[in-house]
């Protein structure tokens, strides 16, 4: 059912922001504290014509706006509903998905798929520094965001470490605590490379997607400080529930 448009703070004529942002900025505050939940229809232009009082150039405006923040999203003829936040982390610093997500309020769950002892391939050994068919552990989860599934993990380490992760908290745990807390192997950089990937059958029903979903796809491989290979890892994010976020600087040019 659309929502009744009444208590809806007023647009302000007299400030020096305009009409459309006033209105943009009211609907932002009542998605973002959750008065319109995700999948919620809002009112209608008409109605939020007659709540601020304002043209329908205006509304139109400030919707286009949301939505162009990907806050809300149109059905033609069925009217604007609020968007499903996506969850994000911040690329700038190195950091366990468990410990990203917490510092934003998430609840955050692993769960295991499997833990075994195989032969590296050519591309695992080189990345970790091994001879090709040397053992290795590779662990497989799913990664719940407040209780449903945002990523699939594989990981890779040599065996010794990967015998001790089996016997750590693997389903409450991030792997980064587990290596500096328990092991005594401090991080200190890792590499990455990101693509967009299409879901295949298995990975579809493992993160609940239609198959053949977008899936953000990310190898990375971390050091220890001492510039140590210990984990390589390719981890595999649902694309319309995961985002990444980098802020990059512009270095200064020499002036000419």
């Amino acid at each position: 059912m659309t929502p009744k448009p009444q208590k809806i703070a007023p647009v302000l004529r007299l400030s020096p922001q305009p009409m459309y942002a006033q209105i943009k900025e009211e609907l932002r505050r009542r998605i973002l504290d959750g008065t319109y939940q995700p999948h919620q229809q809002l009112p209608s232009e008409s109605e939020l014509i007659e709540a601020f009082n304002v043209s329908r150039i205006t509304v139109r405006q400030a919707l286009g706006d949301l939505q162009s923040e990907s806050l809300i999203f149109k059905i033609h003829g069925k009217g604007t509903f609020v968007s499903k936040p996506k969850a994000f982390q911040e690329l700038g610093q190195l950091e366990g998905f468990g410990e990203a997500m917490g510092r934003h309020g998430h609840e955050t769950y692993n769960r295991l798929i499997s833990v075994r002892t195989q032969k590296a391939t050519r591309q695992v050994a080189e990345r970790l520094g091994l001879a090709t068919g040397s053992a290795v552990t590779e662990i497989r989860r799913v990664r719940l965001l407040n209780r449903e599934p945002i990523s699939l993990d594989v990981s890779y380490f040599e065996k010794s470490i990967g015998e001790q992760l089996k016997r750590a908290d693997l389903a409450q745990r991030d792997i980064f605590s587990i290596l500096e807390n328990q092991m005594a192997l401090p991080l200190g950089q890792a590499e990455l490379r990101i693509e967009a990937i299409l879901a295949d059958e298995g990975l579809a029903e493992l993160l609940k997607v239609e198959e053949g979903s977008p899936v953000l796809k990310m190898e990375r491989l971390t050091f220890t400080q001492d510039g140590r290979p210990v984990d390589y890892e390719f981890l595999y994010y649902r694309g319309d529930a995961f985002q990444y976020r980098l802020r990059i600087d512009r270095q200064s040019q020499p002036q000419s």
